[in-house]
């Protein structure tokens, strides 16, 4: 428990203004970490134990709407697209593996399923989107849209 004294002398430590430290308490309170209640002539401030006895799993559950969630993810894949394309052209590729990801689902769509290409029909399609064939045709195995056998390209 931390009384309004311990906020002074928590300021004190720290080198905030008590006013700082009041906000952030009232952040934790916000994020119901930390609670309070008046006694007398003090505000008596409480750590919520049970939070931090909590595994993480059940801490960060998202207990929100799938359709919502979908619907948000669904935004975040049209910035993304919107972003990295110009004019049905890829203009770089992202280093980072969840947009680079979107990107090449992007790309894989103008793939057919179930038909098998050779090497030089994959480049010549990755190509007309972008000129490092080699490095997309690469990246689509490795993300798991494609199989290669044999020459032999595949969607997946």
């Amino acid at each position: 428990m931390i009384n309004i004294i311990d906020v002074e002398l928590l300021s004190e430590r720290l080198g905030l203004s008590t006013s700082t430290i009041f906000f952030h308490l009232k952040e934790l309170m916000d994020a119901d970490i930390v609670s309070c209640k008046k006694e007398q002539y003090y505000t008596i401030y409480s750590l919520n134990e049970e939070i931090f006895t909590m595994n993480l799993k059940d801490l960060v559950k998202d207990n929100r709407n799938e359709e919502v969630l979908n619907l948000r993810e669904e935004k975040y894949k049209e910035r993304v697209i919107e972003s990295f394309f110009k004019y049905n052209k890829l203009m770089n590729l992202s280093v980072q593996k969840k947009k680079k990801q979107i990107v090449l689902e992007k790309i894989i769509e103008s793939f057919e399923w179930d038909r098998i290409y050779t090497e030089k029909e994959v480049n010549l399609r990755i190509a007309d989107i972008h000129d490092d064939f080699c490095t997309i045709r690469r990246d689509l195995i490795g993300f798991n849209l494609m199989t290669r056998k044999g020459g032999e390209y595949k969607r997946i």
